[in-house]
């Protein structure tokens, strides 16, 4: 058999297998690496889209919570123009409620009897005044109990006024005050 020397073969083909995996390793690398960047620069974007819609919506807020301040101030402001409102129709009401009332406080003194002062407070109407006899403040009293606008008549003082005269008393009262009873009848017809 002739002499064959394969080892200059076998050596020049683990030279190109090594080749070849260096290739193949920088060429892996190469392709990680590139992976490496493409996958930051595809997070990168995403978290700097999420913080541009996160100040779109940071500023979003922002003008939804001055409307939501607005829309508080303007229901506040609604709501005291109510009260206003409501008040001057009671008042406008009333008006009516407050002659007859005062015609009522007219109507009722005796003679002999006269107010010096009169305030209210409430439904409640305070008098004082001087009477020429207890007679007098009795009469005063059974007159503002049988009134149609006046009710529950309190004796709250009684002292003697010898300067008006010998049986002279000043007073002073509290009544309140109460509309009439509407009859059925009356509304019918």
């Amino acid at each position: 058999m002739a002499q064959i020397n394969l080892l200059p073969w076998r050596e020049e083909r683990r030279q190109e297998l090594k080749k070849e995996f260096i290739v193949t390793v920088v060429l892996v690398l190469a392709l990680g690496g590139g992976l490496v960047l493409l996958g930051d620069r595809i997070v990168n974007g995403q978290i700097e889209e999420q913080k541009a819609r996160n100040s779109y919506l940071t500023e979003n807020i922002k003008e939804l919570d001055k409307q939501v301040k607005e829309l508080k101030n303007l229901k506040k402001r609604r709501n005291q123009l109510i009260d206003r409102m409501r008040v001057i129709q009671e008042l406008q009401g009333n008006r009516p409620i407050i002659v007859r009332v005062l015609d009522q406080l007219v109507r009722t003194v005796p003679d002999g009897v006269f107010y010096t002062s009169i305030s209210t407070k409430s439904k409640k109407i305070s008098v004082s005044g001087i009477a020429e006899s207890n007679n007098r403040v009795s009469s005063l009293m059974r007159r503002l109990d049988g009134s149609d606008w006046l009710a529950n008549p309190n004796l709250d003082k009684v002292t003697a006024a010898p300067e008006f005269g010998d049986q002279a008393n000043r007073f002073n009262l509290s009544v309140k005050v109460q509309a009439p009873a509407v009859d059925e009848q009356s509304e019918e017809g």
